[in-house]
């Protein structure tokens, strides 16, 4: 499975809700990765979509407490448990973990992939990704040229999860 998320230098991903900053090529990014593919989500990270629906051209799955909550074009379950046996019909690395915090902290142990947009700039921010920098069981394994947007400058990372107890 992989994550796919943007990150300012102190690990932030949102402050009320919201993305902390919207960068065109980052956004390019994501519909790239995600287009035809499985993404999961919380209901909140659902909200913060295009009129609050499903994104089209990809499985949504939405993970929500709300037993009653039903949405045309999305599929809701209500545990990580129901999530990852509803996941099982589909390839692993078709699957990708949208958001928000709660989201990437209950699925992390389960990807293999990271897709980090690592920002040069430090928000205001109330909702945080685990710092895979500090993470020994990650490493970088590919890095972009440095971008800028207007003053901002990022690169896109790819983290992957070290396999343990294999000899070579």
């Amino acid at each position: 499975m992989n994550i796919i998320v943007a990150v300012d230098q102190n690990w932030g991903i949102g402050k009320n809700g919201n993305l902390l900053v919207k960068i065109p090529l980052d956004q390019q990014f994501f519909r790239e990765m995600t287009k035809g593919k499985i993404i999961v989500l919380g209901r909140k990270t659902l909200l913060t979509f295009p009129n609050g629906l499903p994104l089209i051209g990809r499985t949504n799955i939405i993970l929500t407490r709300d037993k009653s909550f039903r949405i045309k074009g999305g599929i809701c379950v209500n545990s990580i448990e129901e999530a990852l046996k509803e996941l099982e019909k589909y390839q692993k690395e078709d699957i990708f973990i949208v958001g928000g915090e709660s989201i990437y902290r209950q699925f992390l142990p389960y990807c293999d992939i990271a897709h980090i947009t690592k920002i040069d700039y430090s928000y205001q921010a109330d909702a945080y990704f685990p710092n895979l920098d500090e993470n020994e069981e990650w490493e970088i394994v590919r890095d972009s040229e440095e971008q800028t947007y207007f003053d901002l400058e990022y690169v896109f990372l790819e983290y992957k999860r070290k396999q343990k107890g294999i000899l070579y």
